[in-house]
């Protein structure tokens, strides 16, 4: 029945989704048209909001890149690929393989968000080189397991208001993450997802006439010719003292990083990625080879990340973003706040893909309101944080590292990520409303 449903959606995306450069042009115009017929801001206003804001992500896009190169560079080292092929083999069908990286997606991205959208991403090419197994279903569900990732561990908002010192603690006070993170309602929605998610991916398993299977051979890295050491700058390159003196440097600083109670977040997963890949390499060369296979796919991200910043300064300098909460909040009542928190945050979040930026635009709204109809703080923060993480699967910003790594486009997947967000935002509200 679920394949049934899926396959116009499906086909619906593939047809109409253009490349996520021309919907982040697109999405540019809408909102700077918007800016100046609801906002009443003028076009020379906008234009400079949009202008100064431009250059605004430029240190997250950097983030996402080494997200990117350093995961693939550490999946490429033989320690990392036997170990992914491995865990592949326990998958003996397309539908066992189709759960089982869903599973570890889920977890990962539950643990951290940038580990989630990396492990999920390669594990699933370890997987096709295996199984026979639509490419593009496989790619969707390792995506689709990031919807976890605001309601786990490396949570932006649950962690912000929990941290001494945030912009909300006059009003709301510190909020430690035994009321969010790990509140009742939360653990139940994220053990809900944990079952509907697989469960609904393996139920789209497209018939064999449908599937788009790839070819194995395409997804194996490209081999190594063996060295020549003619200079002694050969020597260098190909010195595994040098890439292990180096490695395990970095290494030590994990361990007392991690020894004096730090926690993981975007730059640590990176260092980790990098250092790891360094030492599992062996040589200065092997690495350097797999990091000009990696960096092919990053173009994306280099140039659409500037607009979604464009995008965003929009949204928040011009009170867009504001304004749309505003309406929501409206007609909400004490019981109902959270619901509409939800839907208003996954709204703003195609306009505005960041979860702390999202939360500085939406918190002056929702906490105010929540204060004033007496409902629960925590439980509307973590439905902005649940609003956040569920449109993502529909939002090609976030794809652009698991796409990249996979080689698809976002028009092969985000059909099946389309039936996700309206079953998932189903269980999310009544959770949400109701629990």
């Amino acid at each position: 029945m679920l394949n049934a449903a899926a396959k116009p959606f499906v086909k619906l995306v593939e047809r109409y989704l253009p490349d996520p450069y021309i919907f982040v042009l697109l999405l540019s115009i809408v909102v700077f048209a918007a800016a100046v017929l609801l906002q009443q801001h003028s076009p020379l206003q906008v234009l400079q909001y949009w202008g100064d804001g431009f250059w605004g992500l430029l240190s997250f896009s950097m983030q996402m890149l080494l997200v990117l190169v350093t995961g693939f560079m550490l999946a490429s080292t033989p320690l990392v690929t036997g170990l992914l092929n491995r865990l592949a083999a326990l998958a003996k069908s397309a539908g066992q393989a189709i759960v089982l990286v869903t599973v570890i997606s889920l977890i990962a991205s539950w643990l951290n968000w940038g580990f989630g959208l990396v492990v999920g991403a390669l594990f699933a090419k370890a997987l096709a080189r295996r199984i026979k197994v639509d490419y593009r279903l496989l790619v969707a569900s390792a995506y689709s397991g990031f919807i976890v990732w605001h309601g786990g561990l490396a949570g932006s908002i649950p962690l912000t208001i929990a941290t001494p010192g945030h912009f909300s603690e006059a009003q709301i006070g510190i909020i430690p993450t035994s009321d969010t993170i790990f509140a009742g309602f939360n653990l139940l929605l994220v053990a809900l997802l944990f079952i509907a998610v697989p469960l609904l991916n393996y139920l789209m398993r497209p018939s064999a006439a449908d599937s788009v299977y790839v070819d194995a051979a395409k997804l194996q890295q490209d081999r190594l010719p063996a060295a020549s050491i003619d200079r002694p700058a050969d020597k260098l390159e190909n010195s595994l003292l040098l890439a292990l003196l180096v490695g395990f440097a970095g290494i030590a600083y994990l361990v007392q990083y991690f020894g004096k109670g730090g926690s993981l977040n975007l730059n640590i997963v990176n260092f980790l990625f990098l250092f790891l890949a360094i030492v599992l390499h062996g040589t200065p060369r092997r690495l350097l080879h797999s990091l000009h296979q990696a960096i092919q796919g990053g173009a994306g991200i280099v140039i659409q990340f500037p607009f979604y910043a464009g995008i965003m300064a929009i949204m928040v300098q011009s009170g867009l973003a504001q304004s749309m909460s505003q309406w929501f909040v409206s007609f909400a009542s004490a019981e109902t706040l959270a619901l509409w928190s939800f839907i208003s945050a996954g709204i703003v979040n195609i306009f505005v893909p960041s979860g702390g930026g999202q939360w500085a635009v939406q918190a002056p709204v929702m906490l105010p309101a929540a204060l004033e109809l007496g409902a629960d703080v925590s439980r509307i923060a973590m439905a902005v944080a649940w609003g956040d993480a569920w449109t993502n699967l529909i939002q090609p910003f976030w794809a652009l590292p698991v796409l990249a790594i996979a080689g698809l486009k976002a028009k092969d997947i985000m059909g099946y990520c389309l039936l996700q967000l309206i079953v998932t935002g189903v269980i999310i509200s009544l959770v949400l409303s109701f629990a």
